[in-house]
């Protein structure tokens, strides 16, 4: 959890601050992609050579990519073992099939790459939605009793005031 609040709180809301700060945004620029990162990062440390801050800036992007592989695999490594009972044959076959992918991504187009981390990452929806529906009596039964706590503690702390 803590990796996913640097890469999401920390690391995304100071990329955004600096696309807005360095006016990387700017529909007229006609900038897209990295191209409006790289572009603000270099506008905001104009103070520096404009090799450095776009050094900076693949540094946090090989970092970024790095750990949000390593949590994906985690992520998913966990989960298959969790339905498949725990046995080593598919983590092995899911290892070696994740190494595959991660070797032939940088063949692909950004596009691709987008795309199929969009696929598997909606798929993994499925499993959760699935298991929302199935404990939903037990969420609401668990809501109602904690509810009921609630408001017997209120009214003994009421009760007692009163006395």
């Amino acid at each position: 959890m803590t990796g996913t609040f640097v890469d999401t709180i920390i690391i995304c809301t100071m990329t955004g601050l600096a696309v807005v700060i360095g006016g990387g945004w700017v529909p007229e620029l006609g900038l897209k992609g990295v191209a409006v990162t790289t572009y603000s990062f270099t506008n905001c440390l104009d103070f520096l050579p404009p090799e450095v801050p776009s050094f900076i800036l693949m540094i946090c992007l090989v970092f970024f990519a790095f750990t949000t592989i390593l949590g994906w695999n985690y992520y998913s490594e966990r989960c298959l073992a969790y339905l498949v009972g725990g046995k080593a044959i598919f983590t092995k076959i899911f290892r070696w099939l994740y190494i595959l992918a991660v070797a032939i991504g940088p063949y692909m187009t950004v596009s691709a790459v987008w795309t199929i981390a969009d696929i598997f990452n909606g798929l993994m929806a499925i499993p959760n939605i699935i298991a929302l529906l199935a404990l939903s009596g037990v969420v609401a039964k668990e809501t109602h009793d904690y509810t009921a706590r609630v408001r017997e503690e209120k009214a003994a702390k009421k009760q007692a005031l009163q006395n």
